[in-house]
This record gives structure tokens, C-alpha cells and sequence, in this order.
């Protein structure tokens, strides 16, 4: 039955990723969600036993506990476009209890949003559903608008409000990244000495990734590279977009200009143009899979599944074409206060 649902969602596309065969990165070369990731990956790394801990909570919570395999809630639009924008077609979410019921109702493994929400419900609900704390995020109000991440606040509020880890953003290539993977890499070494896991939402942005009617900010290769620096720092997790094209490096690195080294194998080799194949390759970069990868258009997404790709960029498309009877990030309007047909509406938790 799960199949045939994956199959209808997919519709057109279902035969060309259900039965692709990649003959770029083999399987056997790149670490796999499983239940044994935090024994195979984490528990050689530095990560001290108060990690392994919060890492576990995280991955034993929710639908999809103990599979290694991750589902989370994100909502931190309330900062990021704001409230009005973001809740206006469901008011209730203005209220943070509501966004934290959603993910506890959903089956998610954690819910990750702003200091604000997780602050006002932490002695209620810290216990009952792992808290993942966005400690810096874009305010959009200054104006004109400018596109910079700034941090809310600091590693140890999120402790002690009983986060298990904390979330950062780092828009790379642009002209703010320096800064940002300074602070981030800091925020997250203070939050390992605590005990706190660290999840990446690992963007690319500059103007400049556009170019001749392509936007490169969603190319295999600049998004691996801004995962392989996102590991490097220590993120536990990586949040990334799914992949829509390549040959960013290739694109930039003309005429006069000189733009990082390029290997005309990554686009010959260890990559193609099929979406999985793209997806493969910034597994790839991120240590071989040895740090977990949240891979969709823009929800939440543990890992990459091969021969399997994520049902959430159609549920997303059909977001786009009917805003109106969908929540923030896309869940269902709600039928009563909490939003109880959640757990039943396609895409909204991923399968095992």
C-alpha cells in the first residue's frame, strides 16, 4: 500500500526515479541511515556521551524512531518572512503551542523553531517532544531588505530552556559568509561541550549564481561544497535543498575569473543529470553520508534513500498551486484547534 501511495504521488516521474540504477557513486560507498548510525558514525567521532544522547532522543522519537531515519517540524517563518505573512491563512500558529502540538501530533522526531516559541513552552512540552532550537535567522524588517543571518541568541539559553539541539543557518558565497561560519562554527563547538546536537541549514547565496537564465544556488556541486564546509564545522545534520541542476563551478569559472578548482569528473564520474544522481553526490560531500542529510524541497528529509526519491517536492509543488487550503510549510488546514488530520495527509511524515 505505502508503495502504491509513493507511485501516485509521483505520478509521470514515478518510473524514472523508482527504478533508476546510478552507475556513479556506488551504494556500498556511502554511509546509509540505519538504526546503528549513532554506534557506526557518531560514537568514534569527538562527540562527547551528553551527544550521543541528545542525538539519540532525537533519532528514538516520533514515527520514524530507531530507523535512522529523521522527520522534523521546522517553522521559524514567523522571523524569516513574518508572523502576518507566514500564519495569515492559519491564525492558530501564531500561538507557539499549536506549532509544537502539530509536530507532536505529526509523529515528528523534534520540532525545530525560534527562541521565542520553544521559550514560552519549555516547561510544558520540553519533555515530550525533542526541541531543536534556530539560534540565528535573516530578520527581513531592516529596510531595504538584506539577506544576512544574525544570531537571536546564545547556545546556552538553548540549554537551559531543554533543547537536545540547536540550528543554524550559513548563507554560503555570500559576501556575510565569513562571519557566519565563524559564529556558527563557535556556537557549535559551545553547543557540543553542552551536550547539544547541531543541525546546518546549508545555503548558497550570491547574486552571481545566476547566470544566463540558470540558477545555480540549487547545482549539485556549489550545495555539496557548502555541505562539505557544514560538516567540517561539526553539524551533526545537514539541512540542503534538493539539487535541480550542476556545473555551478563550471558556470562561474569563465573568462577571466578563477572560481574555486575544478574536476571535469564530478559532472563525467561521480555525478549525472538524473535527480538521484545529483542528490548522491552531495551525500557524497558530506563525508561520505558520515554527517545526516535533510534533503528535500523544503520540509525535512533524514538521509538519502537510493532507488527512493523523497515524495515532498510534489507534495511542495502542489503547495504552490493551491496556497490557499494549506497551513505553514505546507501541512493541511486543520480540522479543529490542533490540526489532528495531519498524521494521514501525503508527504507530510516520510516513510522509512
Amino acid at each position: 500500500m505505502a508503495y502504491d501511495k509513493i507511485i501516485e504521488w509521483l505520478g509521470e516521474d514515478a518510473e524514472n526515479l523508482l527504478n533508476h540504477q546510478c552507475q556513479t557513486v556506488a551504494k556500498d560507498h556511502l554511509h546509509l541511515p540505519n538504526p546503528a548510525f549513532i554506534d557506526q558514525i557518531f560514537v568514534p567521532s569527538n562527540r562527547n556521551p551528553q551527544v550521543l544522547r541528545s542525538l539519540a532522543q532525537l533519532m528514538g522519537s516520533g514515527r520514524l524512531a530507531n530507523t535512522g531515519y529523521v522527520s522534523i517540524l521546522p517553522i521559524d517563518q514567523g522571523i524569516e518572512h513574518s508572523g502576518g505573512a507566514s500564519f495569515a491563512k492559519n491564525p492558530i500558529y501564531f500561538d507557539p503551542e499549536n506549532i509544537i502540538q502539530l509536530a507532536i501530533e505529526g509523529g515528528c522526531n523534534g520540532v525545530a523553531t525560534t527562541f521565542g516559541n520553544l521559550a514560552m513552552m519549555s516547561r510544558k512540552y520540553a519533555h515530550r517532544i525533542p526541541f531543536i532550537v534556530k539560534i540565528n535567522h535573516n530578520e527581513l524588517m531592516t529596510y531595504p531588505n538584506k539577506f544576512d543571518q544574525i544570531m537571536f541568541g546564545s547556545v546556552q539559553e538553548a540549554w537551559n530552556l531543554g533543547a537536545v539541539a540547536v540550528g543554524a543557518t550559513i548563507y554560503f558565497g555570500s559576501d556575510e559568509s565569513a562571519r557566519q561560519i565563524i559564529e556558527v562554527a563557535q556556537a557549535f563547538e559551545e553547543a557540543h561541550e553542552l551536550g547539544l546536537a547541531t543541525i546546518l541549514w546549508c545555503y548558497t547565496r550570491n547574486p552571481a549564481f545566476k547566470k544566463e537564465g540558470v540558477d545555480y544556488h540549487v547545482s549539485a556541486d556549489l550545495t555539496g561544497q557548502a555541505n562539505h564546509l557544514g560538516v567540517t564545522i561539526q553539524a551533526d545534520i545537514i539541512k540542503q535543498k534538493l539539487p535541480e541542476n550542476n556545473g555551478g563551478f563550471k558556470a562561474l569559472n569563465t573568462g577571466g575569473s578563477s572560481y574555486g578548482k575544478l574536476d571535469e569528473r564530478i559532472y563525467t564520474e561521480l555525478t549525472s543529470e538524473h535527480p538521484i544522481d545529483l542528490c548522491r553526490y552531495q551525500v557524497l560531500n558530506c563525508y561520505m553520508g558520515r554527517a545526516g542529510l535533510i534533503n528535500s524541497g523544503g520540509g525535512f528529509y533524514w538521509g538519502f534513500r537510493p532507488g527512493r526519491c523523497c515524495p515532498y517536492r510534489r507534495y511542495q509543488q502542489t503547495r504552490r498551486r493551491h496556497g490557499a487550503d494549506f497551513g505553514p510549510q505546507g501541512f493541511p488546514k486543520t480540522h479543529g484547534r490542533r490540526g489532528r488530520n495531519l498524521a494521514s495527509h501525503p508527504g507530510c511524515v516520510p516513510q522509512p
